[in-house]
């Protein structure tokens, strides 16, 4: 073979292992979210000192983002169920990944808060609310506390003044000047710190401030001790299922009575459920682990939601048709509360 023509082929072999390689190990920026895990809640909690070791169990589910993905990765997800591709500003929005790291914390933090709330107060035991400070939720750019204070810190005092709630904190930072020196106490991590600078003119307005988004950071603490660790899972969306696995350990009732009784919803700690995402995911992982009921919140579908999108679909519908779909035997059954999900002889009847 003349010598060009050998050079040529190499040449096309090497172009050609080139394109596989980009197709298969380049990242493309996107995400895939799809099906993720559903899993017994009981080894997540303690109540009294003790995991739920009665027959059956209620399971949390999840949603499983995988990224950056490549090209193939990309292509190979359009032959799976129920997943999506988002970029990563889709995604994250603004927060680099740590900063969205500790938002989802916090939104586990709340969710776990809330889902104890709800069941002591349901099974009538004690409990108090322990109010921690302030949780940093983000940061303006031009905060001159930007270079100590992060996503995830939670500010417990200005000036050695400490509040009960957000609203008597930034009552008190209003009451102050743009310029003016404050010390800031907070908590990094499990490190306890402090930090000085001039406040900032917020925004819009002539209001002073730090240049941070805060919400309530508390505790719920209660004479029968609970512990609810939900490792590197994050997001509110847990509440409902663990505040039936806590309810259930309080009240010794063997709710599940053998079953494997999946779901998903935030909780709040009047009973309400509220809706999440990635609903359809969640069914699909449910049926795959052999769930027999999946609950779903079935969030009120208001003329002011379809008024903004007359396609509107609440959870509950999402799921029925995600069941129908996959053509699971699993029965999904509606909630709009608690005690909604605590009659599940009823709920199964209807």
């Amino acid at each position: 073979m003349p010598k060009n023509k050998k050079l040529t082929k190499r040449l096309i072999v090497i172009v050609v292992l080139i394109i596989v390689a980009v197709v298969c190990l380049m990242p493309t920026g996107y995400y895939i979210e799809g099906a993720g895990t559903a899993e017994n809640t009981s080894q997540y909690v303690k109540v009294d000192g003790k995991h739920d070791h009665q027959k059956g169990h209620f399971m949390l589910t999840t949603v499983g983002v995988r990224g950056p993905v490549t090209p193939l990765q990309l292509l190979l997800s359009k032959t799976q169920p129920f997943t999506e591709i988002e970029s990563r500003d889709e995604l994250m929005g603004n927060e680099d990944t740590e900063a969205y790291e500790q938002i989802q914390k916090y939104y586990m933090d709340s969710s776990i808060n809330a889902a104890v709330e709800a069941a002591y107060k349901k099974a009538d035991k004690a409990y108090h609310t322990k109010y921690l400070g302030v949780y940093v939720m983000s940061m303006l750019d031009n905060s001159t506390f930007k270079d100590d204070l992060a996503v995830g810190d939670t500010i417990t005092a200005i000036d050695h003044h400490q509040f009960k709630n957000a609203n008597a904190f930034v009552k008190y930072v209003q009451g102050l000047k743009v310029g003016q020196k404050v010390t800031v106490s907070y908590d990094h991590g499990q490190k306890h710190q402090t930090a000085t600078h001039r406040l900032i003119k917020l925004p819009g307005t002539h209001h002073p401030g730090l240049g941070i988004t805060l919400t309530d950071h508390s505790k719920i603490e209660t004479d029968i001790p609970v512990k609810i660790d939900a490792g590197d899972i994050g997001g509110p969306s847990a509440g409902l299922m663990f505040t039936l696995q806590v309810y259930n350990q309080l009240t010794k009732q063997n709710l599940q009575k053998g079953r494997k009784i999946a779901g998903t919803g935030t909780m709040a700690a009047d009973g309400t459920v509220g809706a999440i995402g990635g609903i359809d995911k969640k069914v699909l992982v449910a049926s795959q682990e052999g769930a027999t009921v999946f609950f779903a919140p079935n969030d009120p579908v208001t003329k002011a939601i379809l008024k903004v999108d007359p396609d509107y679909q609440n959870n509950y519908t999402i799921a029925k048709n995600a069941a129908k779909k996959i053509h699971t035997k699993m029965k999904i059954v509606p909630v709009k509360t608690l005690d909604d999900a605590l009659t599940i002889e009823n709920s199964l009847k209807r």
